[in-house]
């Protein structure tokens, strides 16, 4: 089972960013971890072998980048998933038909339609609130309930969970609190520090940086929960090949650099749309405006590059996103370089429209991922692609 090297915890996070669960190789002394191309491996013997027997269990590459983002996050153990949906699902096989699970309101669309289009189907049962009234989360649980799955920042929307809370639920429940850190990062948020038992990522986001990769992965603390979720990922076998595990594992060594001027560059356009638009319009933790501005500072020490606008109708957020220059029209988010985009129509296409609507994911609403580029060049490109809106 693939644990965090104790030594590596004792490093501030730069240090672990660079060297966490990497050790040099051993044949030539390579610094870089190589890239283990190879589907099996020779045993000496029945029973003997040097701890790998067939790559779908253990793959030294993949490994390394497992041991990397638990020490980020403060963790023990760490698993990857071929992509983050991967991750979810297989994070979901720890639990059976009947058992039920308080799931925030706002996820991911694709969260939404594993559960709902498929996971439920299986006899799993999903209540989903507005997880940023921590009453709201009790008040859903039920005796059946085995998780409460959240997002904080969420997708699009940038609501808070008030993760002391919701674990404090949790643990009077019984139940394990799962939280979706992608948006934060470990970076920002650590949410083993406020009570989580699971956190997750999608590694293409963030924590890749360079958008060349599809990938996810979870980390825990607690080594009963660990072995469990070690068995469902040889036994399902959503794992990631061994270069998409190195290009994550690249990623994450420049996170510390790279996640500061996400936050510099996503603080400065926030400030700006907000003044453009009117505060109501911008959607962004760290403006003080932000409803939940008080939890932000209190749990996170950044606020990252995401930001939301609500332009109203689609065509004016149509007229924004075919103006821009360097951004770019693209799903996803997170990289080294600036996406916009349109949620009711890429990433929440798959939540029903009367269920977009109740949200507040309007036709009107766009999402910015700042990158990490020249800041006065963002800027630039949004005074000009906002320009008569």
């Amino acid at each position: 089972m693939t644990r965090v090297y104790d030594e590596d915890l004792d490093a501030a996070f730069g240090t672990r960013a660079i060297h966490a669960g990497q050790r040099p190789e051993p044949l030539a002394g390579a610094i870089m971890t190589p890239v283990y191309l190879t589907s099996t491996y020779v045993q000496e013997g029945l029973g003997e072998n040097k701890g790998y027997e067939y790559a779908r269990g253990k793959n030294p590459t993949r490994e390394a980048l497992e041991r990397n983002v638990a020490a980020l996050e403060g963790g023990r153990h760490g698993f990857a998933f071929a992509s983050g949906m991967g991750c979810v699902d297989s994070i979901m096989k720890l639990f059976k038909s009947g058992d039920h699970v308080v799931c925030g309101e706002n996820v991911y669309g694709g969260t939404f339609r594993l559960f709902d289009r498929i996971l439920q189907h299986l006899g799993l049962c999903f209540s989903y609130v507005d997880t940023r009234d921590p009453q709201r989360i009790a008040d859903a649980v039920t005796p059946r309930t085995v998780a409460i799955l959240v997002e904080t920042p969420t997708n699009p929307l940038m609501r808070l969970t008030d993760l002391a809370a919701a674990s404090e639920i949790a643990k009077r429940a019984g139940a394990l609190l799962v939280v979706d850190n992608t948006f934060a990062t470990p970076f920002f948020q650590r949410p083993f520090e406020y009570g989580a038992d699971i956190v997750w990522h999608s590694t293409t986001k963030y924590l890749n940086g360079h958008s060349d990769m599809i990938g996810g992965v979870a980390v825990v603390r607690d080594d009963e929960l660990a072995t469990r979720l070690q068995f469902i990922q040889n036994a399902a076998g959503a794992v990631p090949g061994p270069f998409d595990s190195w290009l994550a594992l690249r990623g994450t060594k420049t996170l510390h650099l790279r996640m500061p001027r996400h936050d510099e560059n996503g603080r400065r356009l926030a400030g700006w749309l907000a003044e453009r638009m009117g505060h109501e319009r911008v959607i962004y933790p760290g403006l003080p405006s932000h409803p939940q501005h008080e939890l932000a500072c209190r749990q996170m020490s950044g606020f990252g590059g995401m930001i939301s606008v609500e332009l109203g109708t689609k065509e004016r957020a149509n007229q924004v996103l075919k103006r821009v220059r360097v951004f770019s029209l693209a799903e996803s988010l997170g990289g080294v370089e600036s996406l916009i985009s349109h949620p009711a129509s890429m990433t929440h296409a798959s939540v029903p429209p009367e269920r977009r609507a109740q949200l507040g994911i309007t036709e009107g609403l766009i999402r910015l991922s700042c990158g990490v580029e020249d800041g006065n060049d963002l800027l630039a490109d949004v005074e000009q692609a906002f320009e008569g809106v």
